[in-house]
């Protein structure tokens, strides 16, 4: 399919002023907007809840200007995934990066330097993302680099404030697993209202990394 040559043809983004010209290049006033997203309670034991997501009203100018913190990682977004769900990563990665902020993602099998140790790659990954979406499907369960992952996105900011984005597939709630069930969770039941939901939760995230970083400066 088209879409997947040019996913695997698309450059790394190997230059962060490259990329701020870019998207400042393309910002438009009336380019803000507004949504929301649900996610799954992950408290065992208990029904079901869900836990509603409002992004604030601010403009997608905040998160493309040429001093935004988010040019201070090389990508938005980390996909921590198994091999055998690599089709739907694909997918999910294709939505993210087409869409008008032009998310930058984190694709092990594009984006990892070849010749370079996994464990390294897999900790540079966590490293220079802002969020990281754990995809957890029976294959993520019994892949031990998932887990490694894992453990180190949890290190890196054990209080979450939404940079860590589990989503469940095909997984029962009694297998989540332990580390992350102080957070809510996704469940993919329909891919685009799922991958919408990561993107608001995303978008999110930068928006308060800009505000955040808006009143430390005043």
């Amino acid at each position: 399919a088209g879409w997947f040559r040019r996913l695997l043809h698309k450059p790394k983004p190997s230059s962060v002023e490259s990329l701020k010209s870019s998207h400042s290049a393309s910002l438009s006033p009336s380019s803000s907007s507004s949504s929301s997203a649900k996610s799954s309670s992950s408290s065992p034991g208990t029904s079901l809840a869900t836990s509603s997501i409002s992004l604030s009203p601010v403009s997608a100018l905040d998160i493309r200007a040429s001093d935004s913190p988010r040019w201070d990682k090389s990508y938005d977004v980390c996909i921590c995934h198994s091999e055998e769900d690599m089709e739907l990563v694909e997918e999910m990665v294709s939505y993210l990066e087409g869409q008008p902020e032009s998310f930058r993602c984190f694709l092990q099998l594009r984006d990892a330097v070849a010749g370079s140790a996994v464990v390294t790659e897999l900790c540079d990954a966590v490293q220079n993302s802002h969020c990281w979406v754990m995809l957890i499907t029976p294959g993520f369960l019994q892949d031990p680099w998932c887990r490694y992952q894992m453990h180190q996105a949890l290190a890196e900011a054990p209080m979450a404030n939404g940079r860590t984005i589990p989503v469940l597939k095909d997984v029962d709630r009694k297998d989540y697993p332990r580390e992350l069930r102080n957070l809510y969770y996704i469940y993919m039941a329909l891919k685009e209202k799922s991958f919408r939901q990561i993107r608001d939760t995303v978008m999110r995230y930068l928006q308060e990394l800009c505000r955040s970083s808006t009143k430390r400066m005043e």
